[in-house]
């Protein structure tokens, strides 16, 4: 049992301090939950952990595969790119509208939150890599090891951790909203100057081949040189 409990916080541990760094989920769950419902902020963070534990499971028993498919992960990059440029164009947008009241343009939907979530996660190509490579410290570590009720307990750690994050996040801003004259135009002017400046580091990491995706696919070579 104490080894299981180990893991379990190991994965809880480096899955909430991996969501604290400003990134595209965690932000726009603070804007969800600004704009919206915290209902509905909860409901996308759990669409995007569920995927990002799936992630965690293949990354897991089917790494060799994952790197083959560095066309569909590039594509996957590319795409996550223009959904962070667009839904920084849209927080500007709403900062200028209605004293900044308005709700970013991608926000405008009919999506069950929860699937949009899972959306947003499932495009995002980069926490494979994150998580192959904590992995495989945990591996060499002896911490983690290859048996099936370690993995599942590990996944939900993360799980849980990713959730700890978010809601850092999601209730933070909610706070800052509600003791902040105009802050919710304030925070569409940050979070789309967070998104901005996102957009252009992962432009310039995938032009300059630096990014997160193509050091995983091309660990190999690399390990040759």
């Amino acid at each position: 049992m104490p080894k299981l409990v180990r893991v379990f916080f190991w994965g809880l541990f480096i899955s909430f301090l991996g969501s604290l760094p400003l990134g595209t989920l965690n932000v726009a769950a603070m804007q969800i939950g600004i704009q919206e419902s915290i209902k509905n902020a909860l409901y996308f963070s759990m669409g995007s952990l569920l995927v990002e534990m799936i992630y965690v499971r293949i990354s897991l028993i089917g790494v060799d595969w994952i790197r083959k498919q560095e066309k569909l992960m590039k594509a996957m990059e590319w795409f996550t790119l223009v959904i962070i440029i667009a839904l920084a164009v849209g927080s500007f947008i709403a900062a200028t509208k209605d004293g900044g009241t308005a709700k970013n343009v991608l926000l405008q939907n009919t999506m069950h939150r929860f699937l949009l979530g899972m959306f947003m996660c499932a495009i995002n190509p980069v926490q494979i890599p994150f998580w192959f490579g904590w992995s495989t410290v945990l591996f060499t570590k002896k911490i983690l090891e290859p048996v099936k009720i370690q993995y599942n307990i590990y996944i939900i750690g993360i799980g849980l951790g990713t959730l700890a994050g978010n809601c850092v996040f999601i209730f933070g801003g909610k706070w800052l909203v509600q003791r902040i004259a105009n802050s919710q135009q304030y925070l569409n002017w940050v979070i789309g100057g967070i998104f901005a400046i996102t957009a252009i580091i992962q432009a310039i990491k995938m032009m300059l081949h630096k990014d997160a995706v193509h050091k995983f696919t091309h660990t190999d070579e690399q390990n040759t040189i």
